[in-house]
């Protein structure tokens, strides 16, 4: 999988990137996210692949592109029979999103993403639109720090498991209302907080890296992101665990606001999740034999550079992690005036 479709799922993040990297800074996400969208659909459809968008954009009722259960590549064409060996044919499952930190890119902050997941048919979660707790963690604390214990235990574990000190780890936690009480325990264990607003799948991925001062993801966030983590996390051989959350009073969202926990419950039955309390780790939530992580920089994070434009043309890096290859691979590509397969935004 990776030698068929490794260049190519690299242009898929580069397009999307550099569509939405022309709107950083213009405070308009929606925007930001449709022009993302469109640019790694239609380079998507230019495979030699029949693929199926298993956590993407929304149901199909609620988005026109890249929604859950869309087919994409030249394989799912009509005349498709004149392209496609059958023999040959690649069937894949795709997570994706297109802009991950949407308000990162709207307000020109660090750490915005064009990122998706890939794996053979059935070897991704797919995540109903739902919360999820999440734990990401360093390779060296793999399967030692727990999503069930306490902010306060897994920060003593953490400080073990990389001879460091607590008051020298970093656990990133997103700024939400729901955190407020993760966030004092995390303080008064000794360790210290970064706040994010948005975009906790470049927290993650920074926890599988060192160098990058971040050692751990804790609390919740969207599920479907939860799902490119682990893909991401697993890739990189580090910790990755996640739980759904269904009770609105956990979560505190005006989303969820008129919804009931039975309702949710019930909701989580119609998707066939049997368990709704089940704690899943990296190697369920992405359990493909082979599983590939691809996500270009949109603005500057920890790992990875955003795109810079010049006249004419533009600059990306993108990370590419593959479980088949047990690499970690950036790759910088300049996308030089006159490249047919640049998008320019008009």
């Amino acid at each position: 999988m990776e030698a068929t479709l490794g260049l190519e799922i690299i242009e898929v993040v580069e397009q999307a990137a550099i569509a939405s990297a022309r709107l950083m800074g213009k405070g308009d996400k929606n925007e930001a996210d449709r022009v993302a969208v469109e640019a790694m659909r239609e380079r998507m459809n230019k495979i030699h692949m029949r693929g199926r968008i298993v956590i993407g954009e929304g149901e199909r009722d609620e988005a026109p592109m890249l929604y859950i259960g869309e087919e994409v590549g030249i394989c799912t064409r009509e005349d498709a029979k004149e392209y496609c060996n059958p023999e040959e044919l690649v069937e894949i499952d795709i997570a994706v999103d297109p802009c991950e930190g949407t308000n990162l890119c709207a307000y020109g902050q660090p750490g915005s993403m064009a990122v998706l997941a890939v794996s053979e048919k059935g070897g991704l979660f797919a995540a109903p639109d739902f919360y999820m707790k999440k734990l990401a963690a360093p390779p060296a604390a793999k399967d030692k720090v727990d999503i069930n214990k306490s902010a306060t235990e897994n920060l003593k574990i953490l400080s073990e498991c990389l001879d460091r000190s607590i008051d020298e780890l970093v656990v990133v936690v997103m700024k939400r209302e729901r955190h407020d009480d993760l966030i004092k325990e995390i303080r008064e264990a000794g360790a210290r907080v970064q706040l994010i607003s948005d975009g906790d799948v470049g927290a993650a991925i920074n926890c599988g890296f060192t160098g990058t001062n971040i050692h751990a993801l804790m609390g919740i966030g969207a599920a479907p992101e939860g799902v490119i983590s682990a893909a991401a996390l697993r890739c990189l051989g580090a910790h990755f665990q996640g739980q759904l959350i269904y009770d609105p009073a956990i979560v505190r969202t005006k989303e969820w606001a008129n919804k009931t926990k039975e309702e949710n419950l019930e909701r989580l039955k119609e998707a066939g999740i049997t368990d709704p309390d089940k704690v899943y780790d990296a190697n369920e939530l992405a359990s493909g034999e082979n599983v590939l992580f691809a996500g270009t920089g949109i603005t500057t994070g920890n790992v990875m550079q955003g795109v810079r434009f010049f006249k004419g043309g533009a600059r990306t890096q993108t990370l590419v992690i593959s479980s088949q290859s047990k690499t970690a691979r950036f790759v910088d590509t300049i996308h030089m005036p006159g490249n047919p397969k640049y998008v320019q935004l008009h």
